[in-house]
């Protein structure tokens, strides 16, 4: 079962009449891809639901008839939202908060406390629905930053439910995430814990969630895996891949392919830079913009023979900041079409709308260069899509260092997307490329590709799953019953010698951050004495504490001390001894 904000269409109401019409978008692209491969593998039936909202509003009898056909033909529960709803938990709290806070972008991060009330409400309704068609054994996949409340929710609703969450954006660092009121942020690192497993594009981004973990909640981690008091929680990279069989076939496609000449026709036989982005200030556009005029300025003799074909997709048209973003896109298209444009030559062919798979498909085979220099990004499958859809193995892609996928395709031209200058000296670089280097580059780039595709991403992570459920139905299975407990009294009872082995923190008191909150009780003194005083019965306490600190809390009660993780021991009589020489002249070299 999947759990996401979108639904991979959505639904459009025009003269009386209800359209689904698909989404686009990395989550949709990389989940569809994941679901696809299932359904194509032989012999195995996959049987799964998918929640999320399908954008719009709807009247009630509209909705029972979405919903029963999206059920029965897409196999989709829809989550309606209410446009209040929507302006506060999409294009408020999540839109408005959320990404550009993840995405490094702190002062443009709305703080309202609307947004958030909205924010929470939205994925309870979320967890009300997933409760409502759960099965006994159905596992859950929650998606994203519109969602981090889920998993936790749903843990409440369904305590034995194996849970795994993917963030599909960055996760930042502790310095901007703590932007956000503290409250809110324990609640979405809570939620996100509610899960068994919480995957992120890379290893930067899983370390600063469990920084963020560790310093919200006072929760440490050990290889990645936070022990809570009831399971554990493995926290992982899992960079998402491409589907790239299919990507790799799309060349060969013939819708494709016809595109393709009828684009290389328009484009009147000048060298192409491909740029594909949504609207967003996060993608690096006018910095994009700025490099490829430097580079004109700066290589009059590629005046005419390159242009700049940029696609940007429409998104998030109802937040201010996005429209704003659009006017100075277009103001800069229109200033270097202005300054070095002429009669049969555009320097940049700007498209702002969204296009279907075979038309992109023939877009990443007919251009030279890929330009992707996003300020900051989750992973970008453009990148990937860009280089697998080359079979024959050219062409070159100019990639943010700044990006997920930079971490996995080092064989690219790497660049600061803040530095235009820099920019402008890849574009040079990408277009005067030998062949032979590109196919150098791009087969190992491709290579990687082929090996962590979009199935092994998915299975990965649900590989994972059963792992850390095995990890928990094995706790459970050592748990006290109450038969075992009273058997286990009864034999204590009845023994002429016994000996208790006790652990100090966390077992005789609570875990505690500092050493004064986890002095003994009184009557823990008293039970420990009453014990200790019984001819019958050993008392051993073992613990990493000082000897020192053992023998203030527990002074007087005759009883066995173990301290400092094993070095040193005491007997009842009070005599301490070490385990064995402790040589120091390391020290020096460790200082």
């Amino acid at each position: 079962m999947l759990a996401s904000n979108r639904l991979p269409f959505r639904l459009e109401s025009a003269g009386g009449r209800t359209r689904l019409r698909p989404t686009v978008g990395g989550l949709v692209s990389g989940v569809s891809g994941f679901l696809r491969s299932l359904e194509s593998a032989p012999g195995r039936a996959v049987d799964y639901l998918w929640i999320g909202w399908p954008g719009g509003t709807a009247g009630p009898a509209a909705r029972a008839r979405f919903r029963r056909t999206a059920i029965r033909e897409r196999s989709c529960v829809p989550v309606f939202l209410s446009a209040m709803e929507q302006e506060r938990f999409y294009d408020g709290f999540s839109n408005r908060t959320l990404w550009p806070l993840f995405h490094y972008f702190p002062s443009l991060a709305a703080v309202d406390r609307r947004g958030w009330d909205a924010y929470r409400s939205v994925n309870e309704r979320f967890a009300e629905t997933v409760a409502s068609v759960l099965r006994l054994g159905d596992a859950v996949w929650v998606h994203d930053y519109h969602l981090m409340l889920l998993p936790k929710m749903l843990r409440e609703r369904a305590p034995g439910t194996p849970i795994a969450f993917f963030l599909h954006v960055p996760f930042p660092a502790f310095e901007v995430f703590r932007v956000i009121p503290h409250v809110w942020g324990s609640a979405l690192i809570e939620g996100v814990l509610g899960a068994d497993v919480a995957g992120f594009h890379t290893y930067d981004y899983a370390r600063h969630f469990l920084r963020a973990a560790e310093r919200l909640l006072g929760l440490g981690h050990r290889h990645g895996e936070v022990a809570l008091p009831d399971r554990p929680v493995r926290v992982e990279a899992f960079p998402i891949g491409v589907d790239f069989p299919f990507l790799d076939g799309a060349s060969r496609d013939p819708v494709a392919l016809a595109q393709r000449e009828a684009l290389a026709q328009d484009l009147g036989g000048c060298r192409t830079i491909l740029s594909v982005d949504r609207l967003d200030y996060s993608k690096g556009l006018l910095n994009r913009f700025e490099a490829f005029e430097r580079f004109l300025e700066a290589h009059p003799r590629w005046q005419g023979r390159v242009t700049l074909l940029a696609i940007v997709v429409p998104s998030r048209i109802g937040v201010e900041s996005y429209r704003a973003m659009k006017v100075r896109v277009e103001e800069a298209v229109g200033r270097i079409n202005g300054r070095f444009g002429r009669l049969g030559w555009t320097p940049v062919a700007y498209q702002y709308r969204t296009y279907p798979f075979p038309a992109l498909a023939a877009l990443y085979t007919l251009c030279p260069v890929a330009l992707v220099t996003p300020l900051r990004d989750g992973m970008n499958l453009i990148a990937k899509e860009y280089l697998a859809a080359r079979s024959d193995e050219t062409g070159v892609l100019i990639l943010s260092d700044t990006a997920g996928a930079a971490r996995e395709m080092g064989e690219a031209l790497i660049v600061n997307p803040y530095h235009v200058d820099s920019i402008a000296g890849a574009i040079r670089q990408a277009l005067e490329m030998p062949e032979e280097e590109q196919r150098r580059r791009n087969r190992a780039m491709r290579e990687r590709l082929r090996r962590y595709d979009i199935v092994r991403w998915g299975k990965d992570q649900f590989q994972q799953l059963a792992v850390v459920r095995g990890a928990v139905e094995a706790l459970r299975a050592r748990s006290l019953t109450p038969a075992r407990r009273a058997e286990m009294i009864r034999q204590f009872r009845s023994a002429r010698r016994r000996m208790l082995l006790l652990d100090y923190d966390g077992t005789l008191v609570p875990l505690a951050p500092t050493p004064p909150e986890a002095v003994p009780t009184a009557g823990l003194l008293r039970l420990l004495r009453s014990f200790a005083e019984d001819p019958r019965t050993e008392i051993a306490i073992l613990s990493g504490r000082e000897r020192k600190t053992l023998e203030e809390w527990l002074n007087g009660i005759p009883l066995f001390l173990v301290a400092e993780h094993g070095a040193w021991s005491r007997d009842r009589a009070g005599s301490w001894r070490a385990a064995r020489p402790v040589a120091r002249e390391w020290k020096g070299h460790v200082r």
